[in-house]
């Protein structure tokens, strides 16, 4: 018995050790970054690797991901306060989606079933419904423009499109291996403007995003959003699960449309300053 724990507690050990060392080749790794001249900041890997992933989320026509996101909120005198919400979708594409959104603040169901999206608040019991464009990549645009509606888990469905903007990339690495929920992934780092993010990406056959964590820069506090994905490829569902029902107790209302853009208007001589 005493030669067993003795054998397990070497075990332990090394795989301590082995994890302080790949630690410290990743700190050694992005410290060295910093030397790196400004036009050989984008690692061709790095984005060959986001290419991958964006490529291959794609070619999911069903799936069902859900999402363990804690992001930060920073007071007016600079403290800063995390919230945590559950997500979970499930979404055939190109025009069927359901997201659940859990927390203690503005718990949220959201409906798509090709033709209308509807927004449920179970706790106040009020919805509201519009009509829908034909498809989902279509409908988060029409949110965020006419509704000011950010939905959960719409990175995914920009990535390997137009709307990710990879040209507003300014620096790309590849950090280096790491594990996530069990799940062996590689690291890498992305920055632009405003922002610094990192995604964690399956390897192997699958590369799903398991992890991002996103810096806002222009922000003296650095706010950080982080998201922890598991994933489903072959989820059990209906055609129900798209369609709202309203119960008897719920009372519509009507969705309110976003402002128009606040243009600063500077007065007269202001630029010559």
């Amino acid at each position: 018995m005493m030669g067993k724990q003795h054998y397990l507690f070497g075990a332990a050990l090394t795989a301590i050790v082995a994890s302080a060392a790949t630690a410290g080749a990743q700190a050694d790794s992005v410290k060295a970054r910093a030397a790196v001249p400004d036009t050989e900041r984008i690692d061709p890997d790095a984005m060959a690797a986001l290419k991958r992933m964006g490529d291959y989320l794609r070619t999911l026509n069903a799936f069902q991901v859900k999402a363990d996101i804690t992001t930060e909120d920073v007071t007016n005198d600079g403290q800063k306060v995390q919230l945590m919400t559950h997500a979970d979708m499930i979404a055939k594409r190109p025009d069927r989606l359901r997201v659940e959104v859990v927390n203690n603040r503005q718990p949220r169901t959201f409906y798509y079933d090709g033709k209308d999206f509807t927004l449920w608040a179970p706790r106040l019991k009020y919805y509201a419904t519009v009509p829908a464009p034909a498809t989902a990549r279509e409908l988060f645009l029409k949110l965020e423009d006419k509704y000011d509606i950010e939905m959960p888990f719409v990175d995914l469905f920009k990535w390997g499109t137009p709307d990710a903007n990879t040209n507003e990339i300014t620096d790309a690495m590849d950090v280096g291996p790491a594990v996530v929920n069990g799940i062996t992934a590689e690291q890498y780092a992305f920055r632009q403007d405003g922002l610094d993010w990192q995604v964690w990406i399956q390897t192997g056959d699958f590369p799903l995003p398991l992890r991002t964590v996103l810096t806002t820069t222009d922000d003296d506090a650095r706010p950080q959003h982080e998201s922890e994905y598991t994933w489903n490829l072959a989820p059990s569902y209906n055609e129900k699960a798209f369609a709202f029902v309203a119960p008897a107790d719920a009372k519509k209302i009507t969705l309110k449309e976003a402002g128009p853009p606040v243009v600063a208007i500077k007065k007269r001589g202001e630029d010559k300053k």
